[in-house]
């Protein structure tokens, strides 16, 4: 039941304006301060990167125009706005308010009220420590992609450097194709092989032409790819220059392991949930605690002439709703945050292993066919086509020559870029995907603060 009190007018007044105060300036002091969306990695266009030479610039060049980052950091700036909206005071409310209006034919009670909701158990620091470890989660979430980014730009890189070797090879395999043929119709005009021996010499640049045809292709697909993953599709990459085989490290399981566990974005990322999840259980115990809603009213009585002054002062008894189902929820998403940091950790131990297996096959394949494979079948083709020049070697012989060493090379170039895929992939901590959104990631991040109430304002006006 309302408590009245009928006083002098100034000292209504006064009492107005000491609720009002004590509604406004007793709440808690949350500072809408957040820091800055990081835009150093935006990378300007220059004309020096239109014709991009090395690596470096090409990494440069992705940083700044890869469309996923902008989408990240737009997340971060998303999550920023929740946290600045989940810690704001609710408005206070005011308004008119008239009573026995035509009573005695007379006016009634004409005046004004403000009302203001007082939020109790530090409720809005609890929703700001809870988003802020969902800020983290976006920025963790922009490193993850970018990481990505690198290592797709360094293994579309090295994918094209490994084509154009390809069409060297393949360039080089045309030409001794073309020299056995002079070589096959200076030995039939001489009758010392047959005509077939020139028609399969024939057949073979043919052959060997298409697929010359077919490594340009692989090349023209592979500087498009690139193109795409740094983010200008129009890039002209014909001066890319760089060394597949140069500067491989050497790996060893108990280190990446190590590196993998200890600096992965994704484990950073899901530990931050973990913090998130407690901020939001501890959110929904101070839930149990009602808030007060306060009103106070200044009003005239048109008969008496009197002023009339009325305070208000209420709260919800907690009798059958003590946000006991949103506790609940709470503690399901703390169990289910630190399950996923486990899950997480050993489906990366998982993916490492199986990273690790494709490094130390490659290694030791390269190593082999640099060290012994490839100098012999060099060796042997040079003694074949001299030998087959002077008429000592049969067409077959040297066939068989030009298709091991094209074989043997060709192997050896695919494990090279097996060597570097999966060297990227265990450095770059087992991300890939630089054209892919993240959003689902930053959806499931965002759905577990959906239980953190954001107060708007005063819903109902007490009575």
């Amino acid at each position: 039941m309302p408590i009245r009190f009928e006083k002098s007018r100034g000292t209504i007044y006064w009492l107005l304006a000491m609720l009002l105060a004590t509604g406004l300036s007793g709440r808690p002091s949350i500072q809408a301060q957040t820091p800055a969306a990081d835009n150093s990695h935006l990378v300007g266009e220059s004309s020096s990167w239109l014709r991009p030479t090395a690596l470096p610039e090409l990494e440069a060049l992705a940083l700044g125009n890869n469309p996923t980052l902008a989408q990240s950091r737009s997340r971060i700036a998303a999550a920023e706005g929740r946290y600045v909206q989940g810690g704001l005071y609710p408005n206070p409310e005011v308004g008119y308010i008239g009573e026995e209006i035509g009573n005695s034919g007379a006016g009634g009670q004409q005046g004004a009220f403000v009302g203001q909701r007082i939020i109790t158990a530090k409720k809005l620091q609890l929703n700001r420590a809870a988003l802020t470890q969902e800020i983290e989660q976006t920025k963790w979430a922009l490193q993850a992609q970018e990481q990505r980014v690198l290592n797709d730009v360094r293994l579309a890189f090295y994918e094209l450097l490994v084509a154009r070797r390809v069409v060297e090879l393949e360039a080089q395999l045309l030409t001794i194709g073309q020299q056995g043929v002079t070589s096959a119709e200076a030995l039939l005009a001489a009758k010392e092989v047959s005509r077939a021996d020139l028609l399969q010499a024939r057949v073979e640049v043919e052959s060997a032409a298409i697929e010359l045809q077919n490594a340009h292709n692989r090349f023209t697909a592979a500087c498009r790819r690139l193109a795409a993953v740094v983010g200008v599709p129009d890039l002209d990459l014909t001066q890319v220059q760089g060394d597949v085989e140069g500067a491989l490290p050497g790996l060893s399981w108990d280190e990446a392991r190590r590196r993998l566990l200890a600096e992965s974005p994704q484990v950073a990322r899901a530990q931050a949930g973990v913090q998130r999840a407690r901020w939001a259980l501890q959110r929904q115990c101070a839930g149990r605690v009602p808030d007060l809603d306060t009103l106070a009213s200044v009003r005239h009585d048109t008969s008496t002439h009197s002023t009339i002054a009325s305070v208000t002062i209420g709260m919800p008894l907690p009798v059958f709703d003590r946000n006991q189902g949103n506790i609940r929820l709470a503690q399901a998403e703390l169990i289910d945050a630190e399950q996923e940091v486990q899950r997480l950790e050993l489906q990366l131990h998982n993916r490492l292993a199986t990273a690790f297996q494709r490094y130390d096959n490659a290694r030791q394949q390269v190593e082999r066919y640099s060290q012994n494979v490839l100098p012999t079948a060099q060796e042997s083709l040079d003694l074949i086509v001299a030998g087959y020049h002077q008429g000592e070697f049969p067409y077959l012989t040297l066939l068989t020559a030009q298709r091991t060493y094209f074989r043997v090379n060709l192997i050896y170039l695919e494990s090279l870029q097996a060597l570097r895929n999966s060297t990227i992939a265990i450095e770059g901590l087992l991300l890939s995907g630089a054209l892919e959104s993240d959003i689902n990631s930053v959806d499931e991040a965002a759905s577990g603060t959906a239980g953190v109430e954001l107060w708007r304002g005063i819903s109902e006006s007490p009575r």
